[in-house]
């Protein structure tokens, strides 16, 4: 199937993968598979950013709101079903679009993933006992001192992905970076990886507004509408843990919005820290004009040719 292509987009939250997947299918006459793991639960529109309805329209998509946030879904079982749906579209079309910006959801299907070690109980019960005792940001300081490289990248808000990573380490006396380092290179369709990069005080100052008009869309109430599932994983990401606080009267809600547009930018600055040690992806610049794109279609049928 090497005559088979999967266009990956990647990049940082709020810079326009959105748009440039939806060019893209267009132009190849083709389906986008998302690989962005916040915008699987269908009770996460606003606060995830999911295309719009209209956005929806335009081309088919697969993985947005196909979950509960009531489900549980690992990243082994996306890439699973990633790869089962792309072998039925591959089917059908000789391109692909892939987009997100879930790091390691984009990894497990261009690369697949690692052969680490199964969860230790042992491990996990103490490190359980030290979020309940000492809370997350104990956590995030046993892992910064054990790898500080995968920390920079890592959603640290995220416990699951912390206790992941540091069972692991525990347990290879390994660096869980190098780990995951790895590639298992056993694809067997053609990845063409395509970014989009902007100056960062323009990246922010996107996010900035993509917040506020979130809180326009109604965000707030999205959120209170889930606030019965606060302890569940889905829910335990940037938009929502900071209006919780607001209902929880711990925080009021100009300051969980600033929060809200801090710890977004954080994680587009890990997002890019990810992406900038990657060598194999061609960048369009933020507001590409109609001459960019189709150079950029220009470099895409290049690298299928090879």
């Amino acid at each position: 199937m090497k005559n088979k292509n999967l266009i990956s987009v990647v990049g940082p939250t709020g810079i326009g993968k959105t748009r440039l997947a939806i060019d893209l299918a267009k132009h190849f006459s083709t389906e986008i598979v998302s690989c962005d793991s916040r915008q699987f639960f269908k009770e996460m529109i606003i606060g995830t950013a999911s295309p719009s309805a209209e956005e929806l329209a335009e081309a088919t998509h697969h993985f947005i709101g196909n979950l509960s946030v009531q489900e549980y879904y690992s990243i082994g079982q996306y890439e699973e079903d990633a790869l089962k749906k792309l072998n039925e579209l591959f089917e059908k079309y000789d391109t692909v679009i892939l987009v997100g910006g879930s790091m390691m959801y984009e990894k497990a299907v261009i690369e697949g993933l690692n052969d680490l070690p199964e969860a230790n109980d042992e491990n996990q019960n103490k490190l359980q006992e030290i979020l309940d005792d000492e809370g997350i940001e104990k956590l995030q300081e046993i892992l910064k001192e054990l790898d500080s490289e995968y920390f920079e990248v890592v959603d640290f808000h995220n416990h699951r992905r912390l206790l992941r990573a540091i069972d692991v380490i525990w347990q290879t006396d390994k660096k869980y970076s190098e780990l995951i380092a790895i590639s298992q290179d056993s694809r067997e369709f053609n990845v063409i990886r395509i970014g989009i990069e902007a100056p960062r005080e323009e990246l922010y100052d996107r996010i900035n507004r993509r917040v506020d008009l979130m809180m326009e869309k109604g965000l707030l109430d999205e959120a209170k509408g889930l606030e019965k599932f606060k302890h569940l994983t889905a829910l335990n990401t940037v938009g929502y843990s900071e209006l919780f606080k607001y209902f929880n009267e711990e925080w009021d809600l100009e300051f969980a919005v600033s929060e809200i547009k801090k710890n977004s930018r954080r994680y587009a600055k890990r997002q890019l820290t990810w992406y900038r040690k990657a060598d194999d992806i061609h960048y369009l610049q933020l507001g590409y004009s109609e001459k960019d794109f189709d150079g950029l279609i220009e470099y895409i049928n290049l690298q299928t040719q090879k």
